[in-house]
């Protein structure tokens, strides 16, 4: 999987968030800012970014995602 069609598949999700993506093939860390995170818990911020990756991570195709996902306040 490259880094863009990670930024596109959370991008069709979350159009709003700005991401930065590290890593390559498999493994990716990446973070996410955006507002739709507001009054959310962590758990279900990270539920949002990680689910157009499910069929990706269930396959094998992709092995791990990292994912820290902020409002842009907490970001400042």
């Amino acid at each position: 999987m490259e880094v863009e069609a990670v930024k596109q598949m959370i991008l069709a999700d979350i159009p709003d968030a700005k991401i930065s993506v590290d890593g390559e093939d498999c493994s990716f860390t990446v973070t996410v800012i955006s507002q739709e995170f507001l009054g959310k818990l962590p758990v279900a911020r990270q539920k949002m970014v990680m689910a157009p990756f499910k069929e990706q991570l269930a396959s094998g195709g992709l092995h791990a995602l990292s994912v820290r996902a902020m409002t842009p306040d907490e970001q400042a």
